[in-house]
This record gives C-alpha cells, structure tokens and sequence, in this order.
C-alpha cells in the first residue's frame, strides 16, 4: 500500500489566513494614505477658499460618506476570505477518514501506486469492446488493452508494465479509453480510475485529492470503496 501522507490543514488556513490578512491590509493603509491625501487638500482648500465661492459641503459629505463605504467593503472582504480560509480547512479535517480508503475518481490521470493502477469499465451499452491506452506525459502509448464489455461493470488492472515489459516506476500516467461498437465502429463509452487517497490538500485556492502522483478535484470522487 502507497505511505499515507496529509498536507496539515493548520498550516495551510495559517498561509490563507496571512494572505487575506496582508492584501486587506495592503489595501486598508492604500485607503489611508488617500484618504489623508484628500483630508489635506481639503485642509487646503478651505483655508483659502473665496469668500464668495466657498466649498461645496455636499460635495464633501459625499466624498467622506465614499470614503468610509470603501473602508467598510475592505473589511467586509477580508472577513470573507477569513471565512472560506477556515470553512476549506474544516473540509480538509473532514476528508481525512479518506485517506488510505480505496477511492473511485472521474479522470483521465491513472496513479500507479506500488506498481498497481485500476480502471473501471462500464457495462456494455452502445461500446461492446473499449480499448484501454495508457500514455506518458508526452502522448507516446505505452500499454495498451482490448477489453471486451459484459452486463456487468468491470475492473481493468495494469501491473505496471509497458509493451515491453519493462516495469515502469510509480506516478501519475494518462490514460485514454474509446468505445467500439459490434460492427468495431466508434462508440461511446466512459471509465473512471480507481487508487489510494494518500493526501488532501489545498492548492491554489482549491481542495485536491491526491493518490499517489495523481492529483484531482473533490467534485471528481465518484466512490469510496474502503480498504486500502
């Protein structure tokens, strides 16, 4: 079984955190300083307006009443990204019964893990037959499988090995499936992959599930099968 690893949610809340924390106060000292820019040029202006053309206090009513919305929108919005820095990190504590738990995804990324990757078949429909290649980075096939489709769905198992024989090392491969029909025409079909759930984490602003090499969306988990 693939080592069990998970990226610390308190680590990651704490990086989010200080983001959000800096930007808003990036933003909030920029307010200040315009805002005192405009507090002196209206020191200023009143100390030498004319007598017959004084300044419009609605104008600057208006302009205090903006300034002070923008401050509050400020705040608002770096309360909000604290908010989603803490819901994403409870997510994060949340998946962690998953790891190490057999796990079904949606995607075209297979993890080879211990020298073992799964995909799973659906039952035949339209696809009587689908041809299973497994890729490298660069598109080149190196393995590939006739499977004949029955009633029921079914797992295809790759031991790692390409067409000649050489066992690869373990990581993150692409895989591609395309249905045939009775005739051998192009039909459609789908799959997905199945592996080891070996870490949650948050990247770029997105909670990821990682098997191995291979990294996906949450919204790709299809099922959680159980034992490792």
């Amino acid at each position: 079984m693939a080592t069990t690893t998970a990226t610390t949610p308190t680590t990651n809340t704490a990086n989010a955190g200080t983001a959000a924390a800096g930007a808003s106060t990036t933003a909030r000292t920029q307010l200040a300083g315009s805002f005192n820019n405009f507090l002196t040029l209206l020191t200023t202006q009143l100390k030498n307006q004319s007598p017959t053309d004084p300044l419009d206090t609605n104008e600057m009513t208006a302009q205090l009443v903006q300034f002070a919305s923008v401050e509050q929108q400020i705040a608002m919005n770096g309360n909000l990204e604290s908010m989603v820095a803490l819901q994403q990190a409870a997510q994060l504590t949340a998946a962690s019964p998953m790891l190490g738990q057999r796990v079904e995804v949606q995607g075209d990324q297979l993890p080879l893990q211990d020298g073992r990757a799964t995909v799973r078949l659906p039952a035949a429909g339209a696809a009587r037959t689908a041809r299973v290649a497994i890729l490298d980075g660069s598109g080149k096939v190196l393995r590939e499988a006739q499977v004949r489709l029955g009633a029921a769905g079914q797992d295809w198992s790759w031991d790692g090995k390409d067409a000649n024989g050489k066992q690869l090392p373990d990581g993150a491969y692409k895989v591609a499936v395309t249905g045939a029909d009775t005739n051998g025409g192009p039909a459609t079909t789908s799959f997905t992959v199945v592996g080891t759930a070996t870490a949650a984490e948050r990247v770029n602003g997105a909670l990821r599930l990682r098997m191995g090499a291979a990294s996906y969306g949450f919204d790709a988990v299809r099922s959680i099968a159980g034992g490792g």
